[in-house]
């Protein structure tokens, strides 16, 4: 016992030192990020194509035992701490605080960073429109259930430029401050989460009333003040609202993914993987939709993404639409921009969102 006790002291010892070391080459690495801030003049203290830079080669140089996930958080909050020795952000989300925009807004910005609630989509715009924030965080799509029409429709006319986005594991968490299951006759939640959950609460609360709200954590504040309800929200809300966790894990897809959107009067410049986003309409015309299309092909650029929306924002005749297309490459790389110029001769109309690094674990 008393070697084991011994071998332990020593090991902390050691961390101790590590510790003291690592303290020392995080304030060195501030001093050149506060440097850097000095010569920049007025420039972007956020420049997401360097920062990802900086993940994925520490990532990929991980030799462990660290999972890269895990050595890619630490590194986030360290670019965090020193970003903001160059400049406050504010950075405006879905709010009220515990939603799964605020975890993607600090996924992707760290905690060094003003996260500023917003009560709708809607407003999370206006704000980084209006200049109250530098950058805005908005839900794009989600692996279950698709688009997120709303943010389509502001993305059509926003002068904002897409100049990030973040891919974010869903979980969701049954909450309550009833202790049993058997106690939960309405169900508060978000209209996607609700329809992410739908075979659990099919199976486990198939009598329950589903009440859909703005937001997750609206949800979880309204049923903390109230017996006999539940909602379904991330894992933080629990705390935050002092509920009970009745369930873990209910999403009926294992793998469920919220791809978000990071917005604002940037445009990074090429990482070396990057992700070009775009909307277009076509003629009403037979093959228009192909024709539109055979410029990727030829110029043997890989689309990802195709949406059809109705262009209620720009609607001129009745079934107007609009495609939402995301394709591999930035707008300055050869092939993207001859496609893009090739698009712009055939589409009558053509608005690049922007182009940004493709998101990182």
């Amino acid at each position: 016992m008393n070697k084991s006790v011994d071998e332990i002291d020593k090991l902390r010892a050691e961390i101790d030192a590590l510790d003291d070391e690592l303290l020392a080459l995080v304030n060195r690495r501030a001093a050149r990020a506060r440097r850097i801030g000095d010569l920049k003049a007025g420039a972007p203290a956020y420049r997401p194509e360097r920062e990802i830079e900086i993940l994925r080669r520490v990532t990929n140089a991980n030799p462990g035992p660290l999972a890269a996930e895990r050595v890619s958080a630490v590194f986030r909050e360290v670019i965090s701490a020193c970003r903001s020795m160059e400049a406050a952000i504010r950075v405006a989300y879905l709010g009220p605080e515990g939603t799964f925009s605020e975890q993607a807004t600090r996924k992707q910005f760290g905690d060094a960073v003003e996260a500023m609630p917003a009560p709708t989509v809607d407003e999370v715009f206006r704000r980084c429109e209006s200049g109250a924030v530098e950058y805005s965080v908005v839900p794009v799509e989600n692996s279950t259930e698709g688009a997120v029409g709303r943010s389509l429709d502001l993305l059509l006319v926003t002068p904002l430029k897409i100049c990030g986005e973040i891919e974010l594991r869903v979980q969701q968490y049954l909450l309550s401050r009833d202790a049993e299951l058997r106690d939960v006759k309405r169900v508060y939640s978000h209209a996607q989460s609700l329809a992410q959950c739908n075979g659990w609460l099919s199976q486990h609360l198939p009598n329950a009333e589903r009440v859909q709200e703005v937001s997750n954590a609206q949800a979880a504040r309204r049923a903390s003040g109230e017996s006999g309800t539940a909602a379904i929200a991330p894992e933080a809300a629990a705390s935050r609202y002092g509920l009970r966790v009745l369930a873990r894990s209910i999403e009926d897809d294992p793998n469920n993914t919220t791809r978000f959107l990071v917005l604002g009067n940037l445009e990074p410049a090429p990482s070396g993987n990057d992700r070009t986003s775009l909307v277009m309409s076509a003629e009403n015309k037979p093959g228009a939709v192909h024709a539109l299309l055979s410029p990727l092909a030829v110029n043997r650029v890989s689309m990802t993404r195709i949406e059809s929306r109705p262009s209620r924002a720009m609607r001129s005749a009745l079934w107007e639409y609009v495609f939402f297309i995301d394709v591999e490459g930035h707008q300055q790389d050869e092939r993207v921009a001859a496609t893009l110029a090739e698009l712009r001769q055939k589409a009558p109309f053509l608005k690049v969102l922007g182009s940004y690094p493709a998101a990182v674990a």
